[in-house]
């Protein structure tokens, strides 16, 4: 019976040696990123505003109708009150008593009343018309400056995107396969080291003695054990995991 082929346990050189190597895939795909700057962000709170201001447009519009319709009615309202005053008018005319002529006249004075409430609320909401097209005409504005500024930026964005896309993407599939060779446990390791580093640095060399993440002094007993590579080693200060400088490599 043949032997089953086993998979060759990499050494902790080369386990180093692949962490490196992922560590260079991740930081060009952080220096793409980089090159992106603020626009990703600024692209999405220009969409955020603008909805918003669509949101507050839709609101006034609906409000602003609302408000000329209840004008429509009051004047509505009014040309019933005023065509009920002319019919009671001439009830008035053919009265056989006071009793009478006093009930039709308190019938049009509550119909003149009518009509002065309907005047006057019509003024008010004429007036809060006016105050709503203001807040509609700023807010329209607002907008068509905002986007005109969301198109801009994302023009300049998708131009980024474009030039950089292509190599992006062979990147991230370099990273995932490079993720992948590693163990398990070292790649979790790594990849919550990354998470939680500034700059997306988990892997650094040492540098004039120094770690390359926190900049902190490394004792030489500990320089002497990074360049032998016999066991992972992680900066006491910043937790990164620390490999040889080129020239102490």
């Amino acid at each position: 019976m043949a032997k089953t082929a086993t998979k060759k346990e990499q050494t902790v050189a080369e386990k180093l040696d692949s962490l490196y190597a992922l560590q260079l895939i991740d930081s060009e795909i952080d220096r793409i990123k980089t090159v992106r700057g603020e626009l990703p962000l600024e692209v999405q709170d220009l969409e955020d505003e603008v909805a918003g201001l669509d949101n507050r447009i839709e609101k006034m519009q609906e409000e602003i109708k609302e408000l000329e319709t209840e004008i429509s009615d009051r004047k509505n309202s009014s040309k019933d009150a005023a065509a009920a005053i002319v019919k009671y008018k001439k009830q008035q005319t053919n009265v056989r008593n006071n009793r009478e002529y006093d009930s039709i006249s308190k019938e049009i004075e509550y119909q003149e009343l009518e009509i002065q409430l309907n005047d006057k609320r019509t003024k008010e909401f004429k007036f809060k018309i006016e105050s709503k097209q203001e807040i509609l005409d700023t807010s329209v504005e607002k907008r068509k400056l905002r986007a005109e500024d969301l198109a801009t930026k994302k023009s300049e964005l998708d131009e980024i995107i474009a030039e950089t896309q292509v190599q992006e993407e062979k990147l991230e599939k370099k990273s995932k396969s490079a993720l992948k060779k590693l163990e398990s446990r070292l790649g979790s390791a790594y990849t919550r080291l990354r998470s939680s580093a500034k700059n997306g640095l988990a892997v650094v060399q040492v540098d004039r003695h120094a770690c390359g993440g926190c900049f902190n002094k490394i004792p030489i007993q500990r320089q002497i054990d990074i360049q032998a590579k016999k066991k992972v080693i992680v900066c006491e200060h910043c937790g990164r995991v620390l490999v040889p400088g080129e020239a102490e490599d």
